[in-house]
């Protein structure tokens, strides 16, 4: 097939079809033979060239009239787009190739308005919808028009008998014509409107479709990083406990063996919860740490056994009003078993407080140590602070570390409980 005739880039191509089909019932009826008449004067099927037959593109007809349907069907395998110059220049030719076929055709005549409703469809693809007003009242006013002189050249000579029903046809034909042309402009719009939607609903999936691609990436990303600090808030506990053990172990071994073999026994109970832990990590994390026990019993044991690894007793204060959402208490949870680790691996403490209380609707936990401290600007980036601070944020509260060489450190975590009401 040529490359100038693609009907799969027509926006409708079963409306270029449909025009075709018009087209070549416009043909066939002007070939076909005229109908017989009551009266044997002229018929209401007359062209300028009957009146004026010296004229010189009157010895073309009707091999102009053919050509001019030709040129115009051809036409519609290419709409202009873009262009608005281009598109008027378009709508004009179309138009121009219309009244030479109304004007100076005889037969063609008989279906002269259906070529109109094809230019208003096509305006309805190239225009909006001024534009499409516009053609739509032009070509009613051009019918209108091309019909009266029609008739007046018809009834120059016609009988009064002829002339009145010339007159009927005459006002019958605008009328009909005129809600032909309503009806299509309202169905074009209707049509275009529906596919202007449907195209819009087609981007809004394609966007939907790439926003859950970017949640599920990110919801992956999330996950790999909670497993992250799973395994290291209770993994990492446990080794630093276990490596805490076996270092005093070894110190005593020689000295005091029966202290040595107790430490050495605690160090195989924290070895057998590592392992737990680990297995559990695996299975993608559904340990609840808590163990279904609450929230100030799991911090009491937290801190007991902080004072059989390290020799200090947490004070610790627990006032809650009433019962935490469960993400919460877990974030609680793993944020003070990461304090305290961190405090037993690099603290060098000798008192530790623990403030856990219901504020305002805010829960406020504090964590304080009077240990060796460090130099928050540049030691924060460790993946323990990372992990409570993440926790935190992950429950809209806030986070804060105050700390400096020889001062201690306290951290600050505050998380608002009507938000997650």
């Amino acid at each position: 097939m040529n490359r100038l005739i693609q009907i799969k880039k027509h926006p409708f191509p079963s409306l270029l079809y449909l025009e075709w089909i018009l087209l070549v019932i416009t043909v066939l009826t002007a070939v076909m033979p005229p109908p017989l008449r009551r009266f044997p004067h002229k018929h209401p099927e007359v062209s300028i060239c009957d009146i004026f037959p010296d004229l010189s593109i009157c010895n073309l007809l009707p091999e102009l009239s053919i050509f001019s349907l030709i040129i115009f069907a051809l036409m519609g395998l290419t709409l202009p787009k873009s262009n608005q110059t281009t598109k008027v220049i378009y709508t004009a030719v179309e138009i121009l190739l219309i009244l030479t076929t109304g004007l100076f055709g005889e037969r063609f005549a008989r279906l002269f308005p259906v070529i109109y409703i094809i230019l208003v469809t096509r305006s309805c693809l190239i225009f909006q919808l001024p534009g499409r007003l516009f053609v739509t009242s032009l070509s009613f006013t051009l019918l209108l028009f091309t019909t009266q002189l029609k008739y007046q050249l018809f009834n120059y000579q016609a009988l009064p008998q002829a002339q009145e029903r010339s007159r009927f046809f005459s006002l019958n034909l605008p009328l009909t014509f005129g809600l032909s042309l309503v009806f299509v402009l309202l169905m074009m719009n209707a049509v275009l409107s529906e596919r202007h939607s449907r195209e819009k609903l087609a981007i809004a999936n394609e966007k939907l479709r790439q926003y859950a691609m970017q949640i599920e990436n990110q919801a992956t990303l999330e996950e790999r990083n909670r497993i992250a600090r799973e395994i290291h808030d209770s993994l990492g506990h446990s080794l630093t406990a276990l490596n805490l053990q076996l270092e005093t172990a070894l110190k005593l071994w020689q000295s005091n063996p029966g202290k040595a073999e107790t430490f050495l026994a605690t160090a195989k109970e924290l070895g057998s919860k590592a392992l737990k832990d680990v297995r559990e990590s695996v299975s993608t994390m559904r340990f609840n740490p808590l163990q279904e026990q609450s929230l100030e019993r799991a911090i009491a044991s937290l801190s007991e056994n902080f004072h059989r690894f390290n020799g200090i007793l947490p004070i610790y204060q627990i006032n809650l009003e009433y019962s935490l959402p469960p993400e919460i208490n877990t974030a609680i949870y793993r944020i003070t078993q990461e304090s305290l680790t961190n405090i037993s691996k690099y603290a060098d403490a000798t008192e530790v407080k623990l403030e856990l209380t219901t504020i305002k609707g805010n829960l406020q936990l504090i964590i304080q140590d009077n240990g060796k401290g460090f130099d928050v600007g540049q030691n924060t980036t460790g993946f323990g602070l990372h992990s409570m601070r993440d926790r935190t944020l992950a429950l809209g509260g806030k986070f804060n570390i105050n700390s400096a060489l020889g001062s201690g450190c306290k951290i600050t975590v505050n998380i608002p409980l009507t938000r997650l009401t």
